[in-house]
């Protein structure tokens, strides 16, 4: 990409890439870490959309780096939609899957590099946490929606955002991105963006870096109109002797 803007991808990894897309150097391994209990308390100015956001929100774990991904639910399905690049492995692949109270094993179903998303399976499903239904709009999101989204930047524990829609960048390949004002930072990158009714707008993969400065406020979204989730389930689905209700 031919501009002095670029975008950061926002996973921790233990390897730095000289290419227009930089990535950040940290390294986490796959541990059986005791889960955090302790509960956070939340103010009354977070709307309900925003709570069940946070509470659906995960952590990606492989054995090179972490990243943010969604729990999602399709037709009684508990999935993970998260970036092609926190997930990008062979198919049947394994990652940790983290919430502040318990821990499964994802199983890689479904990866689009082109436009970096990646869906994972739940063979066991997280009991502790609501999913949110996987609910989309036909067309893109317009310039000044609200969105929400939550994650997990670097070390941090889980962090809850706010912004809004502020406009579009065409890539060359992978054609529309949405822009947000906001925040992401690395290890954000496979967190699912919402609107205010709860809607999936996209999946955050990644941030504007200009003459070697991090603009942690200019985030990049690939638009959830680029998955096509019953495509992504066939492989799955195609090896269910019994067929759930995701696969009719």
């Amino acid at each position: 990409m031919k501009k002095l803007l670029y975008a950061a991808i926002l996973f921790l990894s233990p390897t730095t890439t000289a290419t227009s897309v930089e990535s950040s150097v940290t390294q986490t391994e796959i541990v059986a870490t005791v889960p955090n209990y302790r509960t956070t308390e939340i103010n009354n100015s977070y709307t309900t959309t925003e709570r069940k956001v946070r509470n659906a929100t995960v952590r990606v774990t492989s054995i090179r780096g972490h990243g943010t991904g969604g729990l999602i639910e399709y037709k009684g399905m508990q999935l993970i939609l998260t970036a092609h690049h926190v997930a990008d492995g062979n198919l049947g692949d394994a990652y940790l899957v983290s919430t502040p109270y318990e821990q499964q094993l994802g199983v890689l179903i479904y990866k689009d590099p082109l436009n970096d998303m990646s869906l994972l399976y739940l063979p066991v499903e997280i009991i502790h946490s609501d999913p949110m239904k996987y609910r989309t709009n036909s067309t893109i999101v317009e310039v000044g929606e609200n969105i929400t989204y939550s994650g997990y930047p670097t070390w941090h524990n889980l962090l809850s955002f706010r912004g809004h829609v502020a406009g579009f960048e065409v890539l060359p390949e992978a054609g529309q991105q949405i822009i947000l004002q906001s925040y992401g930072y690395f290890g954000c990158s496979g967190a699912v963006v919402y609107d205010d009714d709860g809607n999936i707008l996209g999946v955050l993969w990644g941030i504007d870096v200009q003459r070697q400065q991090i603009q942690q406020n200019i985030v990049w979204v690939s638009p959830i109109q680029n998955l096509n989730i019953d495509l992504a389930l066939s492989a799955l689905c195609a090896g269910m002797p019994e067929k759930p209700r995701a696969c009719r």
